[in-house]
């Protein structure tokens, strides 16, 4: 025996499937596409990933690691003109949020630019005194050990 819901709608299980005279049949792949998940929280991936993005905070140096650094510059300075083979450890700010990273370049020296506060390397790359934490040269250290008195006083800021 039928139940009284399963009478009720007999007249219309051998009926045609509708379809609309005004819009165009809409393809499978657009109908699962309704359903396909969305993102309710625009960018969040992005922030979650920014968030977690590893960034260093800079170091201060001591007196005696500031007159170290500028010794090393004084004598960069001196020597510019023979474009010394040196490698350059410095701190980039991030743009995107608080702290940075640490870089280093190695490269032969084009210009030491102290009234503009950077050095030059002959690839074009540009570092910023103030921002330089260690700079390395090995044959201009010998040249400091041969005549220590050409590099005493300190550069200009």
């Amino acid at each position: 025996m039928k139940s009284k819901a399963e009478n009720s709608y007999q007249d219309m299980l051998n009926l045609p499937h509708h379809q609309s005279a005004d819009r165009p049949h809409m393809p499978l792949s657009d109908r699962a596409a309704q359903f396909a998940p969305f993102s309710a929280l625009t960018g969040y991936e992005e922030a979650v990933l920014e968030a977690a993005r590893y960034t260093e905070t800079p170091i201060s140096l001591s007196e005696d690691q500031l007159a170290i650094l500028d010794g090393k510059i004084r004598l960069l300075n001196v020597c510019q003109s023979q474009n010394p083979e040196i490698s350059v450890t410095c701190f980039i700010p991030d743009e995107k949020k608080e702290g940075g990273r640490y870089r280093t370049w190695n490269g032969t020296v084009k210009k030491l630019d102290l009234p503009g506060r950077r050095l030059i390397f002959e690839d074009k790359t540009e570092v910023l005194l103030d921002r330089i934490t260690d700079i390395r040269m090995e044959e201009a250290c010998e040249q400091l050990t041969k005549n220590p008195s050409a590099y005493s006083g300190k550069y200009k800021k």
